[in-house]
């Protein structure tokens, strides 16, 4: 027997096409009800079998060298990912990263730049919003 989606289903659904990657506590402050509601819809659309899978939707532009041939077409096979590049931007200047990109790592995220002086700027740019996160990250319970 048909089991009708409510709007609940159907919002985290929409959300969920948006970005997969989405945390629960993300789709629920965006769609205005509870974290432990969010998850609790999201298994049953697993258990019922209408979420299979949530796969990565790979930017081929950003693969560079010989690799990027092995994504034309579906992928429907198992693909060997040892030995890909990828071309990454400047989180600060927005320029191309050559050689290896200075890190910048906090609460469980990192960003890339092209040199010291674009990490260093984009610290000094965004250190409350990154001092915000590190407490944030600090009083989540460890998983």
């Amino acid at each position: 027997m048909p089991v009708d989606l409510d709007d609940t289903d159907v919002a985290i659904l929409k959300s969920l096409m948006e970005d997969g990657r989405k945390s629960f506590r993300a789709i629920s402050r965006e769609i205005s009800v509870s974290t432990p509601t969010v998850k609790a819809h999201y298994e049953r659309l697993v258990n019922m079998g209408l979420i299979k899978a949530v796969k990565p939707e790979i930017d081929v532009s950003k693969i560079a060298g010989p690799g990027r041939d092995l994504f034309k077409g579906p992928v429907t096979k198992k693909v060997r990912l040892e030995g890909l590049k990828v071309k990454i931007k400047c989180e600060f200047c927005g320029g191309p990263v050559h050689g290896a990109p200075k890190v910048l790592r906090f609460a469980g995220l990192e960003r890339f730049f092209c040199c010291t002086s674009c990490r260093n700027g984009y610290r000094e740019k965004y250190a409350g919003r990154i001092q915000s996160l590190v407490e944030q990250h600090k009083r989540r319970p460890s998983r």
